[in-house]
């Protein structure tokens, strides 16, 4: 909304300075960054600085200290430079007197209440502007609190500034009653002054010195004073329920002990260095070893025994490398992963290929990184289940997570559904970024860049919720063969990553379509069914191409399934055409008759449709499963390590309502169901029509294989076996353009 009183001060601005400073605001009446540059760079005019800047720095900081110590109606050189101060009170939201060049009454009961809003009336009692006040009145820090900011924090805010706006280095600080990156810093300038260090000495950074200190100022229940007043402003600005206090108190030792567990360190209740560390910097404690590491470099059995004996369970690899000459063992090798799994180790997989700043980051490119980190995911030997992180590497701003990072990973996430949902979601980035992501469902757990203290997206946020993995410094591990750079990253335990894989795929595993080959295997297919007369007659649904495309728009999900279990895509495309064009009105009559069954109605869309009659089950969707053959196969796939999920019941009739009403509404997940049904079949159909078991579906079956998994689709009889000859043809003509593609 716009404010008068800023639109005047835009406009005098503009009109007595905008030739002279080089710049002009937009006179809308709202504050902004811009509006501030101009008001300093008029003010840089005014003390005579030669070269204006955006910025208030030393040398404007200084420039009013030498020529008027203080601004007041004493010492204030002329009207337009009271003006300049009157418009900055207006654009802070202060009366500034009707911007009318006097420094009266009005003026100075707002510089009063800045003074009081900033927290240093204490020590700039009355109605005089300080040069650092003056520094903190031309930006844009608020001094109240905004946006439900906690009066708590806003109470820190104004302890810090007032205890410590005296000493050199440190500038006022926002008292808007959030944590942020210059609070951050202002915490360690406290620690610093507080350890005795001096002026030009304390720099506001975690550095020896101030761990040193930090060591010898452990406390505990019982301790009082300025140290405890600072670990508990710590305590609060890391969101801990706790009250800004001189005392340590029992309740406090306890939240301390929480705050310790969540965080992994050892949780004795005390306000320790590790304690201390993990409150005002990213990475904490870096000399902590961690159980987690990830890196760049191919794990060998020398590597392996190395990290092992340092105490390394969990081992971060990256699922690709897009580059043929950087990094040459960033992505995991050949052999790599059956490595780790001898020597006792886990992996959790990690998917980046540039992921370096915002232009990287849009839909189409959530697609795409998924889709290839799940093949290549497929392709290395990850089990459905394995969480793969996605990778935010750089210092993502808020605004940026909110218009490009959270858009990419709600694509991520939404196809990696549209996949069958083979892998689960994770995040790598800054805290803030993983915050948010996570916060929207797009991702469950965090691996924390906790390294980069200096990202804005980690200074002044606090720890995710769902961390995982805590990366915290780089290091080396072994010597000669066993030497390898790590990454050490604390574990919470929220994931162990997997220490079981598919052994490398034999042959070439089967890759999404290529629509060029469309037309053609179209033709030959829809062909071949007219040449045996399928599904012949009427009373069909859809035709055989309607049949094909549906088939081919869940491409992505069939692909997906058939690296993950090693089979071949025809296997699942044969066995979903067939059943897709056989689809007719009487089964539609079956559909309306389960519905009726399970809710007392006729559907909406069955109310026309003659002889509906109440059905427990039946076979329904693309690839016409039924509740109970889904349930049958999906667990046969669960207690095999498989399949992530819940046993069911196949006897439950509410258990096969709610797997047919997914089978019946959700193409993709009928789809995957199919290979489930296959290695079922394999296995000897438990549960129904005994079969004897047979290997399951790989990528080498053999013509009689694939011919009795086929026929076990169906079911037993003589028809069964008639269909799977018909259905044989099929398969080659499936096979034959994915083994093009793939081979290309």
């Amino acid at each position: 909304m716009a404010d008068e009183m800023v639109l005047r001060a835009q406009k005098f601005v503009n009109s007595v300075y905008g030739a002279r400073i080089g710049m002009r605001v937009t006179e809308d009446g709202r504050t902004s960054w811009n509006t501030m540059y101009a008001l300093t760079r008029a003010l840089q005019y005014e003390l005579g600085i030669p070269e204006l800047s955006n910025s208030f720095g030393s040398t404007t900081l200084s420039k009013i200290a030498e020529k008027y110590g203080k601004l007041d109606e004493t010492t204030i050189p002329s009207a337009d430079f009271c003006r300049i101060i009157q418009s900055a009170l207006y654009c802070k939201g202060y009366d500034g007197g009707d911007i009318n060049g006097t420094y009266h009454s009005r003026v100075k009961a707002a510089v009063t209440k800045l003074n009081q809003n900033m927290g240093v009336d204490g020590t700039y009692p009355g109605s005089s502007l300080w040069p650092k006040v003056v520094k903190g009145l031309f930006n844009m820090d608020a001094y109240v609190s905004v946006n439900n900011g906690s009066e708590t924090i806003r109470s820190i805010q104004q302890w810090l500034n007032g205890r410590y706006v005296l000493r050199k280095d440190y500038y006022i600080i926002p008292c808007d009653g959030h944590h942020s990156r210059d609070v951050a810093k202002s915490m360690l300038f406290a620690l610093q002054y507080e350890l005795g260090m001096a002026d030009g000495v304390a720099n506001g950074a975690f550095g020896p010195g101030t761990q040193a200190g930090l060591k010898s100022h452990t406390l505990s229940t019982g301790s009082s004073g300025v140290w405890v007043q600072l670990f508990t402003a710590a305590m609060v600005l890391n969101k801990r329920p706790v009250s800004f206090s001189t005392s340590f108190t029992s309740s406090l030792a306890d939240s301390v002990t929480a705050f310790q567990a969540f965080m992994n360190l050892a949780a004795n209740g005390q306000a320790d260095f590790q304690t201390w560390s993990s409150l005002l910097v990213s990475y904490g404690d870096q000399t902590r070893q961690g159980a987690a590491c990830d890196g760049v470099t191919k794990v060998t059995p020398a590597r392996a025994q190395a990290l092992k004996d340092a105490g390394y369970k969990y081992i971060g690899r990256y699922l690709y490398n897009p580059s043929t000459t950087s990094l040459p063992e960033k992505e995991i090798q050949p052999g790599e992963l059956a490595t780790i799994q001898q020597y006792g180790l886990r992996c959790f997989p990690i998917y980046q290929t540039w992921a370096r700043s915002v232009d990287y980051y849009s839909v189409a490119q959530g697609v795409t990184d998924c889709m290839n980190a799940a093949f290549k995911a497929e392709e290395h030997g990850f089990k459905p289940g394995s969480r793969i992180y996605f990778a935010v590497d750089y210092d993502a701003v808020d605004d940026e997570v909110t218009s490009y990072i959270l858009p990419y990973f709600r694509s991520v996430r939404d196809e990696m559904v549209k996949l069958g949902s083979p892998y689960k979601v994770g995040v790598y980035g800054p805290r803030n970024a993983c915050s948010r992501i996570s916060a929207e469902g797009y991702a469950d757990t965090s691996f924390v860049s906790d390294m980069s203290s200096g990202f804005s997206g980690n200074l002044g946020y606090t720890m995710p919720e769902n961390w995982a993995f805590d990366q915290i410094v780089t290091k080396t591990i072994g010597s000669g063969d066993s030497k390898i750079e790590i990454d050490n990253n604390i574990a919470s335990g929220r994931d162990t990553g997997q220490g079981d894989f598919y052994p490398a795929a034999s042959q070439k595993l089967d890759i999404g379509f290529n629509l060029s080959y469309w037309a053609a295997l179209l033709k030959e297919a829809d062909e071949y069914m007219a040449s045996i007369g399928r599904p012949g007659g009427t009373g069909y649904v859809y035709t055989r191409q309607q049949c094909l495309e549906t088939i081919m728009t869940a491409d992505a999900a069939i692909s997906s399934a058939s690296r993950r279990y090693r089979m071949r895509k025809a296997l699942i495309q044969t066995s979903a055409f067939w059943e897709f064009c056989h689809y007719s009105y009487k089964d539609v009559v079956e559909d309306a008759g389960v519905v009726m069954y399970h809710t007392g109605k006729i559907p909406d869309w069955g109310k026309d449709l003659p002889g509906v009659v109440r059905l427990v089950d039946s076979s329904t969707g693309v690839a016409k499963v039924s509740g109970r053959t889904c349930i049958l196969s999906r667990n046969n796939s669960i207690r095999a390590g498989l399949l992530e999920g819940d046993i069911l019941d196949a006897t439950s009739e509410r258990d096969r309502w709610a797997m047919w009403q997914k089978v019946n509404q959700d193409n993709v997940f009928n789809l995957s169901t199919v290979p489930h049904l296959h290695i079922w079949a394999a296995d000897g159909k438990g549960g129904d029509h005994a079969e004897n078991p047979i290997r399951r579906p790989a990528l080498d079956y053999t013509d009689t294989e694939t011919f009795e998994i086929l026929r076990r689709y169906q079911g037993f009889g003589d028809q069964a076996v008639a269909d799977a000859k018909l259905r044989m043809p099929l398969y080659a003509i499936f096979e034959k353009y994915n083994r093009i593609i793939r081979e290309s």
